[in-house]
């Protein structure tokens, strides 16, 4: 986990990353089962409206203006209404509390395993890159299960029973409309591989930048005293044009997925709305199923489109995640012994050093104790001396 400048992007783990997320998120069945049908209610209420529409035009304003039918069909979609309303909410506080209590699992676990972590590791590892872990990629992480995953299923599910509807209303149309999804996925699968790995490099130029602010105002005075001001202001500045330049990679790959697949998509749309008004002017198709038809295809292509944004915030979500799971899997150089020897009693105070020598990981050329032999008997007082930089500190730290 050390830091580097390269503007390189790191390769990625793909959405699999997210797995860690599942870990934790699948300890609250509740709020997932409630999610889940939240989200199949919404699903169903939203594709049935343009059955309503349809039902309307066909049964109720080309019958003659049925009054009666009129007024039934609209009861029902303020029924429908109603139920949508409530089945959102209680999906979006499902899927918000989902969100909040994951991440808050996630953080204590990240933070229970670095204090199993060996000093070592933590002269390597600079604490602010630690910090910006836990606070800017879980908060990517909250993101992505609280809003991203809840999107995604919707329109996942909106998409498949669109599809469905479709299908029942023209399957030869319908046809037509799915062998163009093909060619809608492909730039999203080619290019959200780019997607993934410039958001891990993104990620990375952010936690550089917080490191970085730690490390200067924790040593402000230092800074100051040596007229280092303008030299600093410099070094932040570089850092935060190689995180806009990393972030403006991803940006730009998004946007032209983005702009591909609405493109094709709402493309092949238009051309089958063109083929199917000539069923309608034939008499081969009534209004209200042309306008059921196009009612839903509008929300399988939002449905679709909406895929591509929703894919690359989990790639993101993916790349802060993968980041965190790397804090979660680091392992103590020393573990405690399988068969620990019991203490003497009463306890005996005794220290020794037996020809020591000592090198911290970040200065393995300079010795910051070298052959140092030291014996202290209980109740023994002993003065440690020496210059600035003899060794003082790190003899203490091994207390």
């Amino acid at each position: 986990m050390t830091e580097t400048s390269s503007d390189a992007p790191k390769p990625g783990r793909k959405l699999s990353s997210l797995n860690l997320v599942w870990r934790h998120a699948s300890r609250y069945p509740l709020q997932i089962a409630s999610a889940i049908a939240a989200l199949l209610i919404t699903t169903g209420t939203t594709l049935y409206i343009p059955w309503a529409v349809r039902s309307l035009i066909d049964q109720g304003v080309a019958a003659g203006g049925d009054r009666a039918h009129i007024s039934h069909v609209f009861y029902t979609l303020l029924i429908a209404v109603l139920v949508l309303a409530l089945t959102t909410a209680l999906r979006f506080y499902s899927v918000s509390w989902l969100g909040e209590r994951t991440i808050a699992d996630v953080r204590v676990g990240v933070q229970t395993n670095l204090l199993r972590l060996s000093p070592s590791w933590f002269e390597e590892n600079a604490p602010s890159e630690v910090a910006s872990r836990l606070t800017a990629d879980t908060t990517q992480i909250e993101i992505a299960v609280g809003t991203t995953v809840s999107v995604a299923l919707r329109n996942v599910l909106m998409g498949i029973g669109g599809v469905a509807s479709l299908f029942w209303i023209a399957p030869k149309q319908t046809m037509v409309l799915l062998i163009s999804i093909p060619i809608v996925i492909l730039p999203i699968v080619i290019m959200g591989r780019r997607v993934r790995t410039y958001s891990r490099s993104s990620q990375d130029r952010i936690a550089d930048i917080g490191s970085m602010v730690v490390e200067t105002l924790s040593a402000m005075k230092v800074v100051q005293s040596f007229g280092q001001e303008r030299r600093e202001a410099e070094r932040f500045a570089g850092a935060v044009d190689r995180g806009f330049v990393a972030a403006k990679r991803r940006i730009l790959i998004r946007a032209i997925m983005t702009a591909l697949v609405i493109g094709l998509l709402f493309g092949s749309l238009t051309l089958l709305m063109w083929s199917m008004l000539s069923d309608v002017a034939t008499g081969r198709m009534s209004g209200g199923t042309l306008t059921q038809y196009i009612f839903t295809a509008v929300l399988v292509a939002g449905a679709f489109g909406a895929l591509t944004e929703v894919y690359g915030d989990l790639l993101r979500a993916a790349g802060a995640a993968e980041r965190i799971a790397e804090l979660l899997e680091e392992q103590p150089l020393i573990a405690p012994p399988a068969k620990p020897a019991t203490l003497p009693e009463p306890a005996q105070g005794a220290i020794t050093f037996d020809h020591v020598v000592f090198r911290y990981p970040t200065r393995p050329d300079v010795s910051a104790l070298a052959d140092f032999s030291l014996d202290v008997t209980p109740g023994e007082t002993v003065a440690v001396v020496g210059p600035s930089g003899a060794g003082k500190t790190t003899l203490f730290q091994f207390f």
